[in-house]
């Protein structure tokens, strides 16, 4: 492989740069818009994402474009839902699918294949620590300008993606971007559903949060990310969500776990003083909050959801390997399925449900190896960060049907193959400075706060 200078590879388009245009196209191109003028409803982001893909497969055929080679958990976890999504989609399609099915099947593999092949691509094309927090920083980015919409849809009811309509993009759903729950706006921002948009902005809270948290001991400045973190947050809670409220606590459990015990202070503090200051400046937000949670019992949505129950076990006892074809169950047709995990396994069978799980489970396992392996106290933090973002995502696919939601889906392969980047980025700094691994004892021993250096 041809050696670069890191500095002038800093410097260049490389993958991370793809990967950032990539974000986005996923994110800020209105998720109501696909291309006009083709039978199928396909978004910019996965025909940016089925280029990703292509490029990846031309850089592991030779060895000049840098591209990583060799193993990495995370991108195997990858290329076996790949595998699995092609496989329940080959078994489907053998038999005959009435015509409605039968396109949607053929839509869903090419959304899945969109997705999951950019995260492949961050996975193999993000080189270095460098590249890396450039990509994280833009994504942390974008979801803010999708969280400052959704505030303003809130607040004002203006929608500024009515003037996103870009030239050869057409909407396929009505351009009415707000719900509504007990008397207040559910904005929706870029996202195609306000629960979409609070579990999006959920997933920017950790980065957020990182970036605040240790600009000082960076010697940078800190604002930008404070404001990151406070629109974040806000856009999470402005959904009126329960699965956003649910990953913004997951995601702070994870994070107060892995903190030191000064920062864990800090952010109870600041978290006290932001819930309070909401609660004075957007009058109802915080009671209608409450109430999602102490009316649980009484809601009509959480019947629906365990309605479903009944329908989906008859699927599953069906079709329990590969489940009846991916994309064939139509919500239209045999009821809505507002669990992913649930609507996996009757599409997609065991062997696609255990692909999803291993989506998460594996990239939240590259990124505390990476933890674990490194001495680096930003390194080890960035790590924590991770996890933290891919938890929201990963109790997502259990409240709604998150692969469903194309902004969701991107944000879910994107961290795991950045995950993954993390994890090679940290044996590439082992191999150079001539220094071997630590054993795997040793590493799970570091990841608790205060072992292994300072954070």
């Amino acid at each position: 492989m041809a050696v670069r200078d890191p500095r002038s590879a800093a410097q260049r388009a490389d993958g991370a740069t793809l990967v950032c245009l990539y974000a986005a196209v996923a994110l800020l191109v209105p998720a109501r818009l696909v291309l006009s003028g083709i039978p199928m409803s396909i978004t910019p982001a996965t025909v940016c994402g089925l280029g990703l893909g292509l490029l990846w497969f031309c850089g592991h055929l030779v060895t000049t474009l840098n591209t990583a080679k060799g193993r990495n958990a995370a991108r195997t976890a990858l290329f076996l839902f790949i595998v699995s999504q092609l496989a329940t989609y080959g078994y489907a399609t053998m038999h005959y699918l009435p015509a409605d099915e039968l396109d949607s099947a053929d839509r869903t593999i090419v959304l899945m294949m969109g997705a999951s092949m950019a995260g492949l691509a961050a996975c193999d094309g993000i080189r270095g620590l460098a590249r890396l927090e450039l990509v994280l920083k833009a994504i942390l980015g974008l979801i803010t300008v999708v969280a400052a919409i959704g505030i303003l849809q809130f607040l004002a009811g203006i929608d500024l993606t009515q003037y996103l309509n870009l030239p050869g993009l057409q909407a396929v759903t009505p351009d009415d971007f707000v719900l509504e729950r007990a008397d207040l706006r559910r904005p929706a921002g870029t996202t195609g559903h306000p629960i979409e948009f609070g579990v999006v902005c959920a997933v920017g809270m950790p980065l957020a949060a990182h970036y605040a948290f240790t600009a000082q001991a960076r010697h940078t400045s800190a604002w930008r990310w404070w404001v990151c973190l406070a629109l974040t947050s806000c856009g999470a809670m402005m959904s009126l969500s329960r699965s956003a409220m649910l990953g913004l606590a997951l995601a702070a459990i994870v994070l107060l776990i892995g903190w030191p015990r000064k920062r864990r202070i800090q952010a109870l503090v600041v978290g006290t003083a932001f819930v309070v200051l909401m609660r004075f400046l957007v009058p109802g937000l915080m009671g209608t909050l409450y109430g999602l949670f102490a009316e649980i019992g009484n809601d009509s949505s959480i019947t629906a959801r365990t309605d479903d129950y009944a329908v989906a076990a008859v699927q599953i006892a069906e079709h329990p390997l590969l489940g009846r074809g991916l994309g064939t169950y139509l919500p239209s047709k045999y009821g809505p399925l507002d669990n992913q995990y649930l609507g996996t396994l009757v599409q997609n069978g065991f062997v696609g449900l255990f692909a999803l799980l291993g989506v998460f489970v594996v990239g939240a396992y590259a990124a505390l190896r990476a933890r674990g392996t490194s001495r680096n106290p930003h390194v080890r933090d960035l790590a924590l960060t991770l996890v933290a973002s891919l938890s929201v995502l990963a109790l997502g696919a259990a409240t709604f049907d998150l692969l469903a939601f194309p902004m969701a889906t991107t944000l879910a392969f994107l961290l795991c193959g950045a995950a993954g980047a993390l994890l090679r980025a940290v044996r590439q700094e082992h191999v150079a400075a001539g220094v071997d691994p630590p054993t795997v004892r040793v590493a799970l021993s570091r990841l608790m706060p205060g072992r292994g250096g300072p954070e």
